[in-house]
């Protein structure tokens, strides 16, 4: 999933997990869920911010191009109002977007 794309909210909202846990039957287990998705979502947005502001890296120190680089400040403010990766996973979870599977439950039935 597109994390721009993504209709999660940007502030913080109060859930209640035990209808999140509905699922796996265990908070701790949807909560892991969710943090290693959001882990996933934070390489992504750091590798995207990463190639973008290459772009406009400079190899020499020129004190007029350290000050005026509105470009990256751009960039940086549209990466800094984006939701945050634990709201885009955990969105993602309530709309069933998250595939899991527990290798210790998955292991009586083979």
């Amino acid at each position: 999933m597109d994390y721009r794309k993504s209709n999660a909210p940007a502030n913080t909202v109060t859930r209640d997990m035990m209808k999140l846990s509905a699922d796996t039957g265990n908070v701790y287990e949807t909560t892991m869920i969710i943090a290693k998705r959001a882990n996933q979502i934070t390489v992504e947005m750091k590798q995207d911010l990463e190639k973008k502001l290459q772009e406009f890296a400079s190899y020499s120190d020129n004190l007029e191009e350290v000050f005026e680089n509105r470009e990256q400040i751009e960039i940086s403010r549209y990466y800094e109002k984006l939701p945050k990766p634990t709201l885009i996973a955990v969105q993602e979870y309530e709309e069933d977007k998250v595939y899991y599977k527990n290798p210790a439950k998955d292991k009586g039935a083979f």
